[in-house]
């Protein structure tokens, strides 16, 4: 008579791996919020040097607003990219060595919305993206 052993261990092994993939990785959606993204604010409006940011969401359904809301961070100078302000992602800014003038922070996030174009300008704005800005000046 054959042994089984083997036969049962490999169909054990394949049954926890479909269990473990049906379950998902445990990670749900950057912002899971049912209703459209309208719009976003960054606080504090105004900074110097550096600073710590965060966004909050407004939605055209309750519960809102929601803050913190996750964001997709970054910084620019008159609508171009720059490397002179950095903003880490969890939203803290400061200016790099050097770096002098008043620079736009921004944090974007999807707008929930169903079909539109997948656009993101220097200043983190355009397509579904909801786009709230604060300043940081550096010295």
């Amino acid at each position: 008579m054959r042994s089984l052993g083997p036969h049962i261990f490999f169909f054990l092994l394949i049954l926890a791996a479909a269990i473990t993939l049906a379950c998902g990785s445990g990670s749900s959606p950057v912002n899971s919020h049912v209703g459209l993204l309208e719009s976003v604010t960054l606080t504090p409006a105004t900074a110097a040097g550096q600073a710590q940011f965060t966004a909050t969401g407004y939605y055209n359904e309750p519960p809102s607003p929601v803050s913190p809301l996750k964001v997709t961070w970054g910084a620019c100078y008159q609508n171009a990219s720059t490397t002179e302000v950095s903003v880490s992602n969890s939203g803290f800014a400061q200016c790099a060595d050097g770096a002098s003038g008043t620079y736009t922070v921004w944090g974007y996030a999807m707008s929930g919305a169903g079909a539109c174009p997948a656009i993101v300008t220097a200043c983190g704005g355009g397509g579904c993206q909801v786009t709230g800005t604060a300043q940081l000046t550096c010295p």
